[in-house]
């Protein structure tokens, strides 16, 4: 039996931090979830380094930002130079192994070839599978590129997937990814769609205060995002049972995030591309050898963060081209120096930076660049400062007023480093000169 441990990371797609009870929901979706918190390590203070999918699915693989890596908005593909968690762990002996929503190759509802895999060898996936499947219609494609329908819900139906890898890779140390498109909305019906009955189980729904606060279309939408992350934890229920029952849970690694969270359009015009912590704050909890718990970690960490800590936690060396760091001596209650705050960049409904710190929330975006086509500029205008100590759901924008000068003049230097740090070129921001 090998003595490798084993990696299993579960990834959702667009799933709010606060949907899960271990993060405070009140109706008690996540059973599983808040069973692995108590097992385990949760992080309180996650957050997406970019909040849409490819470029936080970028980031994730690499261990880099996303105008590092290069994929700075959706429909760019990795480059295939990019090493990623996938080429680690098979340099050091894994079956490495990808289930799920891919979002890297900008091949839409065709098949990844294997050299826009990110050296993934076990492969039953679909690039946007949002465009290849429907709920109750999912379809992938395996390593030959041929097309794999799967019967039932599609979450039941990639959790199906990932419990055959486990049984047929028991025997060896194994690397998977299973990547869901669920609490997604299903893009061509313009909705989000829960498993059968399971929207009316949540039609008086919780609402969330920094939604109650604003129109947006949550109200329509709530008891079926609500009803597909029941159906996700119901699923992550069967996951951790089957390693329990194949003898794997002492020796596998289970981590449970998301690619960025989701504010149901009261911030813009979409889900998500936002600075708000409805967009860019995510679950993240960890159990397994290593992450022994119950244990929360207070500090602020990013997705960017977790590739170089899943190679540190296996023994696996941490490649210095990676910009996140481990989290490791944070797990160990080590007085690391931890940098306690996090960079985010934003594409596509506009260009945006911002930095949250354990208070503050500060950002800025390029009234001259199009989000779509431009991956940075050199000139920015201050456009959020929340102070998140008495305004947690971010409904007073404090930018542009004199009383608040220093902390966003702190806040503009502090991103412009963070900025520099990530590889991006030097750039000026420009002061608010009045309250929008």
């Amino acid at each position: 039996m090998e003595s490798k441990l084993n990696v299993l990371v579960v990834l959702t797609d667009q799933q709010r931090w606060d949907t899960a009870g271990c993060y405070g929901n009140p109706m008690d979706l996540t059973p599983n979830l808040d069973q692995m918190a108590e097992r385990g390590v949760r992080f309180e203070y996650a957050f997406t380094p970019q909040p849409v999918c490819g470029p936080a699915r970028a980031s994730l693989q690499t261990g880099k930002y996303a105008t590092s890596v290069g994929v700075w908005k959706n429909h760019i593909p990795l480059p295939q130079g990019e090493k990623t968690l996938a080429h680690h762990f098979k340099e050091a002996g894994y079956k490495v192994g990808y289930i799920g929503k891919w979002h890297l190759s900008a091949l839409g509802e065709k098949p990844v070839p294997p050299r826009l895999r990110g050296g993934y060898d076990f492969w039953e996936a679909a690039d946007t599978l949002e465009y290849t499947s429907h709920p109750y219609d999912t379809v992938l494609f395996d390593a030959e590129g041929k097309e794999l329908k799967v019967p039932g819900y599609r979450v039941d139906a990639l959790t199906e997937r990932a419990i055959r890898f486990l049984k047929q890779n028991r025997e060896r140390p194994f690397f998977l990814f299973l990547s869901y498109i669920e609490p997604h909305q299903q893009n061509d019906w313009n909705r989000f769609v829960a498993p059968e009955g399971y929207a009316e189980k949540y039609a008086n729904p919780y609402v969330p205060p920094d939604l109650k606060a604003f129109p947006g279309d949550w109200f329509q939408h709530l008891p079926d995002y609500y009803g597909m992350v029941a159906r996700i934890d119901e699923c992550l229920g069967k996951l951790l049972w089957s390693l329990e029952e194949l003898g794997l849970s002492d020796r596998t690694i289970v981590v449970f995030t998301s690619d960025h969270g989701c504010h149901f359009r009261t911030r813009n015009t979409e889900y998500k591309r936002s600075c708000h912590e409805s967009s860019i704050r995510i679950p993240l909890v960890v159990q397994g050898p290593g992450f022994e718990g119950p244990r929360v970690i207070r500090e602020l960490v990013s997705l960017v963060d977790l590739p170089p800590t899943l190679l540190d936690a296996v023994a696996i060396p941490v490649p210095s081209a990676m910009q996140g760091k481990s989290l490791m001596p944070l797990v160990r209650g080590e007085d690391s120096g931890w940098q306690n705050e996090v960079l985010v960049q934003i594409s596509e409904y506009l260009v945006g930076r911002a930095i949250r710190t354990p208070r503050w929330k500060y950002c800025v975006f390029a009234p001259d660049k199009d989000g779509g086509k431009d991956p940075s500029s050199k000139r920015y205008v201050e456009r959020h400062l929340y102070d998140l100590a008495a305004d947690p759901y971010e409904l007073v924008n404090l930018i542009g007023r004199r009383e608040y000068r220093q902390v966003a003049e702190e806040l503009r230097e502090g991103l412009r480093r963070l900025m520099v740090a990530a590889g991006e070129e030097e750039s000026e921001i420009l002061e608010a000169k009045y309250y929008p």
